[in-house]
């Protein structure tokens, strides 16, 4: 009996929430960095996470914006702590202090699994980013949460950000691999959707901090879903290989 992902010889990641824990890990750096835990720091990263959602979609639909992630993520920064609810914040942070917050990105931790499945899943197949970050965010992250790509595709390269058709169908292009033989894993839906869209295999991932309204209603297509296999961990990934 043949496996949902059988014939897939390449596996290209989202990497922010599917692979490490932005929400956990900015919110740690955040109250690390200021020395205080009078701000609601959970909050305050959220808002930045959610700036550059916004950011990338319209990068995406090809309006103005950087792919740069790094001038992404200062911009938007920069934009909070001109609103009401930062300013107050705007004077401890200079411009080097803020060019130091950026990096927070570039050291995201892992989630538990994924350190561990990505080894595992290497032995078998390609494995590799497919996101909106930067490469030198990109490779920064693989190195301080011990993520081993075999490449690193990301948006910056690929000519635009995700859902752009560009970002899938470059990563398909230099792979040199049809689309049913490439599948792209990510714990959010509407990635997931346009990477079908062009033909691509796809592999849900259930991660705490991530589409949070729409996760346990997301089935496998053997469960009368939409993707073709639903997972909790990069282990159970690599195991159903």
């Amino acid at each position: 009996m043949s496996k949902p992902l059988d014939g897939v010889e390449a596996y290209v990641f989202d990497v922010f929430g599917t692979v490490v824990d932005w929400h956990g890990s900015v919110t740690k750096a955040l109250t690390e960095f200021s020395g205080s835990q009078d701000e609601n720091w959970e909050s305050f990263a959220e808002e930045w996470r959610q700036g550059y959602r916004d950011y990338t979609a319209r990068v995406a639909a090809g309006g103005q914006g950087s792919t740069n992630v790094d001038i992404m993520h200062r911009e938007i920064l920069d934009g909070m702590l001109e609103s009401a609810r930062w300013i107050h914040l705007a004077p401890r942070w200079d411009g080097d202090k803020r060019a130091e917050m950026v990096q927070f990105w570039h050291r995201l931790d892992g989630w538990p699994d994924s350190s561990r499945g990505l080894y595992a899943m290497k032995k078998k197949a390609i494995i590799g980013t497919l996101s909106n970050g930067n490469v030198r965010l990109l490779v920064d992250m693989a190195k301080h949460a011990d993520l081993p790509w075999d490449v690193v595709f990301s948006g910056e390269l690929l000519g635009s950000c995700k859902p752009n058709p560009k970002v899938y169908l470059g990563a398909l292009q230099h792979l040199s691999v049809p689309p049913e033989k490439c599948a792209l894993v990510a714990a959010h839906i509407h990635d997931l959707r346009a990477a079908a869209s062009h033909g691509m295999k796809t592999v849900y991932v259930q991660r705490p901090t991530e589409d949070v309204a729409v996760r346990e209603s997301v089935k496998s297509k053997a469960e009368g879903g939409e993707v073709d296999i639903v997972v909790d961990s990069f282990d159970k990934l690599a195991a159903s290989m």
